[in-house]
């Protein structure tokens, strides 16, 4: 098992933590990972390009003119697609583009990115992250002192405070370990879990 040093909000070790090798020594690959976060964009589309048809115009269904003997090409009502207002032939639907991959497969990506960030040296364990009081201005007083300015903080729990302390932070993201997954692992440079959601994601990846 690798040991890592466990930090405090101002950046001092306060001990060290063994982290399994069957989540943190996974060795990473690129077409595996590409396939999960593909799957986590596509669900993301909201898919909601849509257009009008005929049926869905309004307008008289009166036949504009008789079929024949005026010299003109024939012609049904007003909401034709051949006319101006009319409606679309082949314009886009509402559609979901969501699509699942195999659990294990999410499972083992998930181990890799996780991997990924230890091997890189952009993991960071803490101890706690407790504010006094919401204010991003403490929030990125920790985020200096750890020296750390794009991260993903998991947290084991609801933390209210962190989460609204750091929410005008862009380049920071606070998620709970339910809700870890490859796509902001891997978006954001570094990784900071408090010590507490270790547990949690081991059960949750190994179940």
């Amino acid at each position: 098992m690798a040991v890592v040093d466990v930090f405090n909000i101002k950046g001092k070790k306060v001990s060290q933590r063994e982290l399994p090798d069957a989540l943190f020594s996974v060795p990473a690959k690129p077409s595996v990972l590409h396939a999960v976060v593909t799957m986590q964009l596509a669900s993301k589309r909201s898919g909601s390009a849509a257009v009008k048809h005929r049926s869905d115009i309004r307008g008289s269904g009166r036949k504009l003119f008789r079929q024949k003997g005026t010299g003109r090409a024939r012609r049904g009502n007003i909401k034709s697609p051949l006319l101006r207002g009319g409606g679309v032939v082949f314009g886009p639907d509402p559609k979901s583009y969501a699509y699942k991959v195999p659990k294990k497969v999410k499972k083992l990506a998930l181990k890799m990115a996780l991997s990924t960030k230890l091997q890189k040296k952009n993991l960071l364990i803490l101890d706690q992250f407790e504010l006094e009081q919401v204010k991003t201005k403490e929030f990125i007083k920790v985020i200096g002192a750890l020296n750390v300015g794009n991260a993903l903080i998991v947290t084991n729990e609801k933390n209210e405070t962190l989460e609204l302390a750091s929410r005008n932070v862009p380049t920071v993201k606070v998620l709970r370990s339910e809700g870890l997954n490859v796509y902001d692992i891997l978006k954001y440079e570094n990784l900071i879990l408090l010590e507490s959601s270790i547990n949690t994601i081991e059960g949750r990846l190994q179940a």
